[in-house]
């Protein structure tokens, strides 16, 4: 009895705590209990909130707590003297100190095995990849991870950022510093959002923590809604994976053109649910302890075009790249020595990932075609100088889910079309037009643009993706409609209601959530039963990790 008491809290790594789990419900209905004891006393809720943050980020990542927690010591005693300091350049020196750490770490992390492999394969080397890290956590937690491949730490891109923004943001003189180091922890791995998002802003955060504790009845109600929404769209999510998604994106030639278009639907459906509904039971979890996180997602389909998307989708992110990477490198203005670092560095990314030192030299020799085109038609640079920004933010934003030519593809064809978009605007017939008819064609078109660039974020290879445009080019099998909807009719139905709900208008969504939110317990109560009743006759027998927790 006791020795499986010890089993259950020690870490699995082939069972992360999930949202949808139900040792995450007893662990957090245990958290609530105790938080109900002592949230009155903010020294006190904090430091318990730390602490039960710290253990849920060793259940979910084992020895990577100590990566967690080097951030959050270095970062802290860094913004504490970067506040202190009335000298400028110490200040942006112990800025880039902190930085660099950050970006040396999350790149360690997440891409050492990568640049290993690229090193050999352009050098000709045979230098095999050790992970000492996955080696201590086999030793000290009996864990099996391999030594000659990455071990990815779930949530690093997550925790990371938002440790970034609280010494940027100090930097910036925007906040005051915390009071403490339990403080400054608390901040970074509050555990409803430390995995898998939403990013959280210091500026945005911070100061709720000396705030008195404060739940509205209704924001009670609220809160258990946005839980129950985001535990019914990641069971959807998974069974359209289940059922459908997977099996196409697997095995792309036992599946007709058309068949491959229902996937390609049915992922940016999918990957929305399943993100989505975490960071809505997140800031639901978040707010029935009293804090507030904002909204990560804003009916992003709805959008009629790209620009307006990326407003919509994973905000946090959106919003953290525009106000510390894209504006300080110059927005939509002008270019700077940071853009072209990072173009710099992005070609180098693009040789490492070819493998071919002769496109270094191809690269090298464009920059040079550029910077003469630059010198001779100064309009020309103006024209480049508003756009690199702009692309430069989408590879990044590309390479932070990871280093492959997918997702710099992916990054690059978001980009373009932001680009796109930029300048169709100025001669759009469409743009003043409050024509239903014309923003749900403009609604489809982003849609289908959208779905089509994540044909790489979901591929495991090029190969892949060459194989689905084929099947959709060469074997769309348009006669087969019939029959696909009627053999994959549950499927169908999800899809098609989930898309239906999520284009029901905000005015509406606005109404039953409000009057959920304001229902007697009772009423709630009997609603939540039915609910999870229901939902967990469409749960795959395994549920599968959010997909966000790989980045």
């Amino acid at each position: 009895m006791i020795d499986s008491f010890i089993n259950i809290l020690k870490y699995n790594q082939s069972k992360p705590i999930l949202f949808t789990q139900l040792f995450f419900w007893g662990f957090f209905v245990l958290v609530l209990f105790i938080y109900s004891f002592i949230y009155k006393n903010n020294k006190a809720r904090t430091t318990f909130l730390f602490l039960t943050s710290l253990y849920f980020y060793f259940k979910t990542s084992g020895l990577f707590i100590l990566l967690l927690l080097f951030t959050i010591i270095n970062d802290y005693y860094l913004g504490k003297k970067i506040a202190a300091s009335s000298n400028q350049q110490q200040k942006k020196r112990l800025l880039i100190i902190s930085v660099c750490c950050n970006l040396f770490f999350l790149c360690f992390f997440k891409y050492a095995y990568f640049f290993t492999q690229s090193y050999n394969q352009i050098v000709g080397t045979d230098y095999a990849f050790f992970n000492h890290f996955a080696q201590l956590s086999n030793i000290t937690l009996n864990t099996t991870f391999r030594l000659d491949n990455v071990l990815p730490a779930i949530g690093v891109s997550f925790f990371t950022f938002q440790s970034l923004s609280y010494t940027i943001d100090l930097y910036r003189s925007k906040i005051s510093p915390v009071k403490s180091l339990i403080d400054y922890g608390f901040f970074v791995c509050f555990f409803p959002h430390l995995v898998a998002g939403p990013i959280v802003k210091a500026n945005e955060f911070i100061h709720q923590i000396y705030q008195p504790y404060q739940l509205r009845t209704q924001e009670f109600g609220m809160a258990l809604f946005l839980i129950l929404n985001g535990f019914g769209k990641k069971i959807v999510a998974d069974y359209l994976a289940v059922n459908l998604i997977d099996k196409i994106f697997i095995n792309p030639n036992y599946y007709s053109g058309l068949e491959v278009v229902f996937g390609i639907f049915g992922y940016s459906l999918q990957i929305y649910m399943d993100f989505s509904g975490y960071t809505d039971m997140a800031i639901g979890v978040a707010l029935l302890f009293g804090y507030r996180l904002k909204t990560n997602f804003n009916s992003p389909y709805k959008a009629t075009s790209t620009s307006e998307f990326w407003k919509r989708w994973h905000i946090s992110l959106s919003s953290w790249l525009q106000e510390y990477l894209y504006i300080p490198l110059g927005g939509n203005k002008k270019g700077t020595v940071g853009s072209y670092i990072c173009i710099a560095f992005i070609g180098l990314i693009m040789v490492l990932l070819s493998g071919k030192l002769w496109l270094l030299f191809v690269l090298i020799i464009s920059g040079i075609t550029i910077a003469l085109f630059y010198y001779k038609f100064p309009a020309f640079k103006q024209q480049i100088n508003t756009n690199v920004n702009l692309m430069v933010t989408m590879l990044l934003g590309g390479l932070w889910h990871g280093s492959s030519w997918l997702f710099l593809i992916w990054g690059g064809l978001n980009g373009l079309g932001l680009i796109i978009h930029k300048y169709w605007q100025k001669i759009s017939p469409f743009k003043n037009s409050e024509s239903y008819f014309v923003k749900f064609i403009l609604m489809l078109v982003t849609l289908t643009f959208i779905s089509f660039t994540r044909i790489f974020f979901r591929s495991s290879d090029l190969e892949t993706v060459s194989t689905l445009i084929s099947r959709i080019e060469n074997q769309f099998g348009l006669n087969l409609f019939f029959d696909i909807i009627t053999g994959y009719w549950p499927v169908m139905t999800a899809l098609f209601l989930g898309y239906l709900i999520h284009w029901i208008p905000e005015k509406y969504k606005i109404k039953y959530r409000t009057w959920f939110s304001s229902q007697p317990i009772y009423i709630m109560g009997l609603i939540t039963v039915i609910f999870i009743f229901l939902m967990y006759q469409l749960m795959s027998s395994e549920m599968q990790p959010f997909i966000y927790f790989q980045f």
